[in-house]
């Protein structure tokens, strides 16, 4: 059940995500993303790379974000990863294998456009994971800056549901079907290694922007870190009335805009009616 019970979760939650955005699938080109011709200029020398969640796609996950960033002028990058090429779900396999794609996809990005390093933005597991590739796969000497949506950093209870799961006892078979999901449960093995010693990354700097209306990373404070490189920003915070939840925080014009000045130089108080304004 406890497995199950994330299964369950993450499937309605890209579900969720298809009905916002349309249904695409694993591989569907991304509008403002992957133009390998791409040259970034002095304004915005870093491409930006977009990491997708678990049982998501780049095209579902990043409809609104994507564009909004290519319209800004910065070369947009994305891609698939965690499962077979083409299929529906992905992000559901084993996280170090996964950010050993992420690796391989950097250096090519970093070859078409000639930048020296890139910056990522990614969404749930895509906020986490990167930092696998980070901290181990030599990935700092390659990044900039990592921006975290509503990332997995320290897992999830899924409301207290994990807990009740946990006395029904099928979490086996289903873990073996979905890797990813069971390293994102608070207190896997994958997650204290990935923290031991220290969560920020010398060189990296490191922001977490999350929502207290998360449904899926439960607490919502588990998705914040620690450390000198690490800034942490609660939606909330910024603009009170703003009730996006976990899916919500892609298609927010205020988590656009909070992304954007992360990227670059803040540029002052976010209205919070009009932020892109």
């Amino acid at each position: 059940m406890r497995i199950r019970v994330v299964l369950s979760a993450l499937v309605a939650a890209a579900l969720v995500g298809t009905a916002l955005t349309g249904p695409a699938h694993a591989g569907t080109s991304l509008r403002g993303a992957n133009d390998w011709a791409c040259v970034p200029k002095a304004a915005h020398p870093r491409p930006v790379i977009l990491v997708h969640g678990t049982f998501a796609t780049m095209a579902v996950t990043w409809p609104a974000l994507s564009p909004a960033l290519r319209r800004a002028g910065y070369c947009v990058f994305a891609l698939d990863y965690g499962a077979a090429p083409g299929a529906l779900l992905q992000g559901t396999g084993d996280i170090a294998r996964s950010a050993g794609q992420l690796a391989a996809f950097v250096d090519r990005v970093l070859t078409a456009t000639g930048a020296a390093k890139v910056d990522i933005v990614g969404h749930s597991q895509g906020g986490m994971m990167p930092r696998h590739y980070l901290r181990f796969l030599g990935g700092a000497a390659k990044v900039r800056k990592l921006v975290g949506l509503a990332p997995s950093n320290h897992g999830t209870t899924l409301g207290g549901l994990v807990a009740l799961g946990d006395l029904l006892g099928v979490t086996g078979p289903v873990s073996a079907a979905c890797p990813a999901c069971g390293q994102q449960l608070a207190g896997s093995r994958f997650l204290a290694a990935l923290n031991a010693g220290g969560e920020d990354v010398p060189g990296v700097a490191q922001t977490v922007i999350a929502t207290r209306y998360d449904e899926v990373i439960t607490p919502y404070s588990s998705s914040f870190l620690a450390g000198a490189g690490v800034r942490n920003v609660l939606v909330q915070r910024v603009c009170p009335l703003d009730f996006s939840a976990h899916l919500g925080l892609l298609l927010d014009p205020v988590v656009q805009r909070l992304v954007m000045d992360e990227l670059d130089a803040p540029r002052g108080a976010v209205n919070c009616l009009n932020p892109l304004g």
